[in-house]
């Protein structure tokens, strides 16, 4: 009688150590839940991925550095996609600019629709390496907004920037870069299911 007594009160220690680390670890994963967007955001600054928010607000004036550095250039690149299963055409008019940091400079980018109906697509920009980020300043952007172009519409969406000239000194080269999406996900979600076929 005293072994059965004995074996369930091992037993029941056993189940306690198991609730026990169970609790432990529901609460580490709620912990986790919310640590989750500050990492990420962390993480965005820090690789200069998905910097939505970061890259496609407005500059004010404010945030401009007024000071023109005449001593130094930068090249500032463009570069131009179009996220799977969108039938447009989007490519910068210009590749390469040669700018001094605090001057505003203009570069245009080109947009047709070749499909057989209205899309609307929004521009994604990320700006490399990611230091340069911060001192990358849009004051006019298609991307601020999402673009609505008629069946075989085609334009030119204006881009007007300046780079601070508190930008890094060692940094000689920025690339700002635009993913073009299809705003409407349920006709992503059927051109991947024909894509399949």
């Amino acid at each position: 009688m005293s072994i059965e007594v004995e074996s369930e009160h091992t037993q029941t220690l056993g189940h306690r150590k198991t609730i026990k680390w169970l609790l432990v670890i529901a609460v580490g994963m709620f912990g986790f839940g919310f640590a989750m967007v500050p990492l990420y955001n962390l993480l965005c600054s820090v690789t200069g991925w998905n910097s939505i928010g970061t890259n496609s607000a407005q500059a004010t004036v404010r945030e401009i550095s007024r000071e023109i550095d005449l001593d130094r250039t930068v090249v500032v690149t463009f570069d131009g996609t179009i996220n799977a299963g969108l039938p447009w055409e989007f490519k910068p008019m210009v590749r390469k600019l040669e700018v001094t940091p605090g001057k505003s400079y203009e570069a245009n980018f080109y947009v047709k629709n070749y499909s057989d109906r209205e899309i609307v697509g929004q521009a994604i920009p990320g700006v490399t390496p990611w230091q340069g980020t911060e001192h990358f300043h849009k004051t006019e952007c298609f991307c601020f907004t999402q673009q609505t172009l008629a069946a075989g519409e085609s334009r030119m969406m204006p881009l007007r920037f300046t780079v601070d000239a508190d930008l890094p000194k060692d940094i000689k080269l920025l690339t700002l870069s635009y993913t073009l999406m299809d705003t409407d996900r349920s006709a992503l979600k059927a051109n991947a299911g024909l894509a399949k076929n």
